[in-house]
């Protein structure tokens, strides 16, 4: 017998988004990693975005244009998207996608080494109002660093992957990434910059508003 889950049961709760399965789909077949954010994590990206009325979203980590779609979705009239991500190919699977979902004019990639763009658009003056870290675990204490002196008062910084499936919490993880992990999470809670809670449903996530 097939075992239910908290977040199974609720996903059952809604009508299957045919945008987004046909983007897990398109990942597949192109052989990409299968690490979208989950479809509730998802769900909340477009209402957080939306609630706070976001015209400047800026998302590290586009793989194929899941996340990317649900941040565009919340957009105010407007607003524009822009996306960093390491590799091309992925940045123009992610292109594709959000143009098949009529999102495509709302967002602009940026493709390389994430810290040298955020580095750059730092000294260009950009500011933004809405922030979604979903890529190298190693530089997730980084990007947040980065992501609290590009934000606008009153920003949201959300982060995915924070249980990294649970290895966060077994003692016996040491790698890098895991540390990482462990250095953000305690820096979401403790900074004196954010007001934050971190979610423990599927991997987790870290949701902050930079004060």
């Amino acid at each position: 017998m097939e075992t239910i889950t908290a977040e199974s049961y609720m996903e059952g709760l809604y009508e299957e988004d045919t945008v987004l399965e046909r983007v897990k789909e398109v990942i597949r077949t192109q052989n990409m990693p299968e690490i979208s954010i989950a479809p509730g994590y998802g769900r909340l990206l477009t209402m957080l975005v939306t609630m706070i009325g976001a015209t400047k979203v800026l998302e590290i980590g586009a793989l194929g244009g899941y996340s990317g779609i649900c941040l565009a979705r919340g957009l105010k009239e407007g607003g524009k998207l822009t996306s960093l991500e390491l590799k091309q190919e992925f940045a123009d699977v992610a292109k594709q996608n959000l143009t098949e979902a009529g999102l495509g004019e709302l967002v602009k990639y940026r493709i390389g080494e994430a810290l040298i763009h955020l580095n750059d658009l730092l000294e260009q003056g950009e500011r933004f109002d809405f922030f979604f870290i979903d890529a190298d675990k190693v530089n997730y204490p980084n990007y947040l660093e980065l992501a609290i002196k590009l934000a606008n008062p009153g920003a949201i910084i959300a982060g995915d992957n924070t249980l990294m499936r649970g290895k966060v919490v077994d003692t016996n993880q040491t790698k890098a990434s895991v540390q990482a992990m462990r250095t953000f999470n305690q820096l979401i809670a403790s900074d004196p910059r954010l007001e934050s809670t971190i979610l423990p449903a599927y991997d987790g996530l870290a949701l902050a508003r930079v004060k």
